[in-house]
């Protein structure tokens, strides 16, 4: 697979997660938000990149000691360890926020690499130096209990779920304020070329309302309110 460009990267940069969501729904895909994941780090930028993943099922007590750290082999270091530079790390935890699925060891190793983020449904140790990263980290929260007391690591860069999202190897990963959304790879050419025009004209729309226009009519536009964001679109551009 290709990588993602440059120019694509750049647009998804400039847009948000919620017009991503909503061009996505209308293409009928309703399930790519992902569920009680936040950002945890003081990265402010857009965070843009494919998704490596990270795949855990639930510990068992006779396999998940902390020996099995020595393993170079083990599939959790391995990942934070290989995951590609402009990649995020995907983890599915299942949602279960009982223990961490990383903490700052391996976070800056990820950064380091030159990673694009860190995503997990899970919880991340070590928030307080992790929230004062400025690389882009989501979570579930903090929680102080190593990944061997919940999780067991199984695979990696293989299709997973996290935050309730299918999400496969080579995904377009988008985070912002509001959390992440999931970008089919396929789609995101032509999804991040129409989230530029629907800013553009959501922001003569709240001009628009800030002059006093009724939301009927303005959003969505009569032919009469689009036709004034044709005559505004070209004294922007």
């Amino acid at each position: 697979m290709e990588a993602l460009s440059a120019e694509i990267k750049e647009r998804l940069r400039a847009v948000s997660t919620a017009t991503l969501s909503t061009l996505l729904f209308k293409r009928g895909l309703r399930n790519t938000w992902l569920h009680g994941v936040q950002r945890m780090s003081a990265a402010k930028a857009n965070m843009v990149g494919e998704a490596f993943t990270l795949r855990n099922i639930p510990c068992r007590e006779d396999l998940d000691q902390v020996s099995v750290f020595e393993n170079p082999e083990h599939p959790q270091r391995k990942a934070f360890d290989t995951a590609p530079a402009g990649c995020v790390l995907v983890i599915d935890c299942r949602g279960d926020t009982r223990a961490a699925s990383g903490g700052g060891i391996l976070t800056t190793r990820l950064k380091t690499r030159g990673a694009a983020g860190l995503v997990s449904d899970g919880c991340l140790r070590d928030s307080d130096e992790i929230g004062r990263m400025d690389f882009p980290v989501y979570c579930a929260g903090a929680a102080a209990p190593l990944n061997l007391a919940r999780h067991h690591a199984v695979e990696y860069n293989a299709p997973i779920g996290c935050g309730g999202v299918a999400v496969y190897p080579g995904d377009v990963v988008v985070g912002d304020a509001d959390g992440v959304v999931i970008v089919p790879r396929h789609l995101a050419e032509e999804v991040s070329r129409e989230a530029i025009e629907m800013e553009q004209f959501e922001r003569f729309v709240t001009e628009e309302i800030e002059r006093g226009r009724p939301l009927i009519g303005t959003y969505p536009p009569t032919p009469e309110t689009r036709a004034r964001y044709n005559e505004w679109a070209k004294k922007k551009n």
